[in-house]
C-alpha cells in the first residue's frame, strides 16, 4: 500500500474545474484583465498539459501507477522529474490559475489557491514520508537537489 492520502488529486481538480465554471459563470462577476493576461493564460494551459503528459508518460514508461495511493517500485528522477518533484500536481494548480487568466473567472483563482494549499500541506508531505521510508538516502539526495514546485 502506498501513502495514506485522503482524496484523489486528479478527481478533486476536475470537480473544482466544474465547480469553478458554474459558480464563476452564473454567480460571481467577471473581472476584466488585460488581453496580455488572457494570452499568458492560453500559454499556461498548453504548458500545463505538457507538464501533465510528460509526467504521466514517464510513469507509464517505468510501468508505475501515477495514482498517489499506490505502491511504487522505483524513484523516477529523469525527464520533467529532474526539474520538479511534482509535475502533475504543478499542472493541476497551474491549470486552474491559467483558466483564471484566460476566462477572467475569479473562482478558478480561488480554487487554484485552495488546491495548492491542500496538495502542498497534505498530499505531498504524505507522499514524501512514504518515499523517504521506501527509498531512504536516495530520495533524500533527490529531494535536496530537485525543488518540490519547480522554483521552491
Amino acid at each position: 500500500m502506498g501513502p495514506k492520502i485522503k482524496g484523489n488529486p486528479l478527481y478533486i481538480s476536475v470537480y473544482l474545474l466544474v465547480f469553478s465554471y458554474f459558480f464563476g459563470e452564473f454567480i460571481f462577476p467577471k473581472y476584466n484583465l488585460l488581453y496580455l493576461f488572457n494570452l499568458l493564460g492560453l500559454v499556461g494551459l498548453i504548458l500545463c498539459l505538457m507538464f501533465f503528459f510528460s509526467g504521466f508518460n514517464l510513469f507509464s514508461s517505468y510501468k508505475e501507477d501515477p495514482r498517489p495511493k499506490t505502491e511504487t517500485q522505483r524513484l523516477i528522477k529523469t525527464g520533467i522529474f529532474a526539474y520538479t518533484r511534482n509535475p502533475i500536481y504543478l499542472s493541476f494548480v497551474f491549470f486552474h490559475f491559467s483558466m483564471f487568466l484566460t476566462f477572467e473567472n475569479v473562482v478558478y483563482f480561488l480554487c487554484s489557491l485552495g488546491l495548492f494549499f491542500w496538495i502542498n500541506n497534505y498530499v505531498i508531505p504524505a507522499e514524501e514520508e512514504y518515499l523517504k521510508n521506501k527509498f531512504g538516502d536516495e530520495y533524500q539526495m533527490y529531494s535536496e537537489s530537485v525543488k518540490r514546485w519547480l522554483f521552491f
